[in-house]
């Protein structure tokens, strides 16, 4: 028992002095852009793909054409590349995604949209390299019935597959893809 105390002691003196002597410790404020998870399952309820991305805000800003410039590459999102995992085999426009992790960028248009899987994980969301993509793909463009102030991806279910949705402002761009084994 006096050996437990002395350790206690010696970690609350090391961990004062440590608070004394480290003036620069912060911690970062509420991020205006909050990471969001969004996970799609099949009928079975097995995992089929998950989307780990940041959600920026419009704030009275516009947005596509603007503050997201037509027809350049976009993270997808804001701070870190947005991440999509399959955990099956999929494809989209019948070109074929395996099982696994990767970065998900777009480009928007006005009419249309060009949907990129990218095998560079790491990087940060203003880091894009195309000599990595593994697959673009266009996505559809539709107005959205009503202003999207978060920036958002769903999942919804199709047969054999489902249906990709990116909504923000008055935009909605979708891409439909199928499991390869479902």
């Amino acid at each position: 028992m006096k050996n437990i105390q002395i350790i206690l002691f010696c970690l609350t003196c090391s961990f004062f002095s440590f608070a004394q002597n480290e003036s620069d410790l912060t911690f970062s404020q509420l991020d205006k852009s909050p990471l969001d998870v969004v996970m799609y399952r099949d009928a079975n309820k097995a995992a089929v793909a998950r989307v780990i991305y940041s959600r920026p805000s419009k704030r009275d800003r516009e947005i596509f054409g603007k503050l997201v410039p037509y027809d350049q590459v976009w993270r997808t999102g804001a701070n870190e590349a947005t991440e999509i995992a399959f955990y099956k085999d999929v494809k989209f426009n019948n070109e074929l995604v395996k099982a696994g992790t990767y970065s998900l960028y777009t480009i928007p248009s006005e009419n249309n949209w060009k949907f990129i899987l990218n095998t560079d994980t790491t990087q940060s969301g203003l880091e894009y390299d195309a000599s990595k993509n593994l697959i673009t793909t266009t996505m559809d463009v539709l107005p959205s019935p009503q202003e999207i102030e978060s920036f958002s991806i769903s999942f919804v279910e199709q047969n054999n597959g489902g249906m990709l949705f990116l909504g923000w402002d008055d935009t909605i761009a979708s891409v439909p893809f199928t499991v390869v084994n479902p």
